[in-house]
């Protein structure tokens, strides 16, 4: 794409650290993919409300234009909401309602339907129908965090500041003192069965900690979880730690969908260990790192302890890195040109408009 557009940027989330009880894997991600597309001569008009102002009180955000009407744009572009029952799905104004939904649709609305604004819509959570209807219409593209999309999609993984990927190096982070062999950080939600299988027999057996929202824990009581943490922790937590487990929800790992935290380890130097059974999972850890069972979990633990520090371990965590290459962010900035350059080759079409 060869030329500037203004983007209609609608997400639910934060640009700094946010709020700590909340959800929102965007934080290692987002702040740096508009920085890039800003860095890139596009103007970004944020379009859902500044929560890093009103929830977090950060004024992180305040350079960044946010409008709540309907402004003139190019491209609308849509982390995609959906229906989540007692929190969205409820009247505007009650208790415990988010109105990202509302404003989702209403942009829906006016920008796609009505005015045929070229329209991206990233499925980061995989949840828009595979029968929906504005996947048919032919100014949309949607995009999955994925190694394998869906029919009629295309890949936009979650993007790793390429300063950060450069900077990494895995002989310092290899020398790094590390008192918990195994952490996880994430929320409970969709990953039991993975938890049960490869995380929970190793945990019962070495220093551990369990960070996230995991409200049912009754059948795992002498397991360390300690809850929620702030954002500005993760780096900490996993760069005390010596291995993870990469826990997906089936839905992810049938599709080789990586999720943040992956890079979140690695560049803390915590070694990610990936049950088999994500699609692909060569392509995002080395061989030596593929775990099909506790058992294998616990071998691994073993086998990671008694390499510490070693040129072995090194050469581990430069290969972890290498595979990081996936997520790079300038990478993930051509496949976004690559997806508006046919949505914006003509430049005739007017960008939408409304009153704010």
């Amino acid at each position: 794409m060869d030329h500037q557009v203004k983007i209609g940027y609608s997400f639910w989330g934060f640009l700094g650290p946010g709020i700590t009880d909340t959800p929102d894997g965007g934080r290692s991600h987002r702040r740096p993919f508009i920085d890039g597309i800003i860095a890139a001569d596009h103007e970004v008009v944020f379009l859902q409300p500044n929560r890093d102002l009103t929830e977090a009180g950060d004024h992180i955000a305040d350079s960044h234009l946010f409008d709540a009407g309907l402004p003139p744009v190019d491209v609308l572009f849509l982390e995609w909401r959906w229906p989540i029952s007692g929190r969205n799905t409820t009247i505007c104004g009650s208790p415990g309602h988010t109105c990202d939904l509302h404003r989702q649709n209403r942009l829906l609305y006016h920008y796609t339907h009505r005015a045929h604004t070229p329209t991206v819509i990233w499925d980061k959570d995989r949840q828009l129908p595979a029968h929906h209807p504005v996947r048919q219409r032919p100014n949309v593209v949607v995009c999955e965090a994925t190694l394998t999309p869906r029919r009629g999609t295309v890949p936009l993984l979650f993007p790793l500041d390429d300063v950060l990927l450069d900077a990494a190096d895995p002989v310092k982070l290899a020398q790094r003192e590390r008192p918990n062999p195994l952490c996880y950080i994430g929320n409970q939600h969709g990953r039991n069965a993975a938890f049960d299988r490869y995380f929970a027999p190793a945990a019962a057996r070495t220093r551990h900690l369990i960070a996230g929202k995991w409200t049912h824990t009754s059948r795992w009581p002498n397991l360390n979880f300690i809850g929620r943490v702030p954002f500005t922790e993760v780096a900490s937590l996993y760069g005390q730690s010596l291995a993870t487990v990469l826990l997906l929800p089936d839905r992810y790992a049938a599709a080789g969908q990586m999720t943040q935290r992956i890079f979140e380890a690695v560049l803390a130097g915590c070694l990610p260990l990936a049950p088999a059974t994500i699609n692909r999972v060569h392509m995002f850890v080395p061989p030596q790192l593929i775990v099909n069972s506790g058992g294998d979990t616990i071998r691994s633990l073993h086998w990671l302890d008694n390499i510490r520090g070693s040129h072995e371990h090194v050469n581990l965590l430069a290969a972890c890195l290498e595979r990081l290459e996936l997520f790079r962010l300038s990478r993930q900035l051509q496949n976004l040109n690559e997806m508006l350059a046919p949505l914006t080759a003509n430049r005739d079409v007017q960008p939408a408009g409304g009153r704010s």
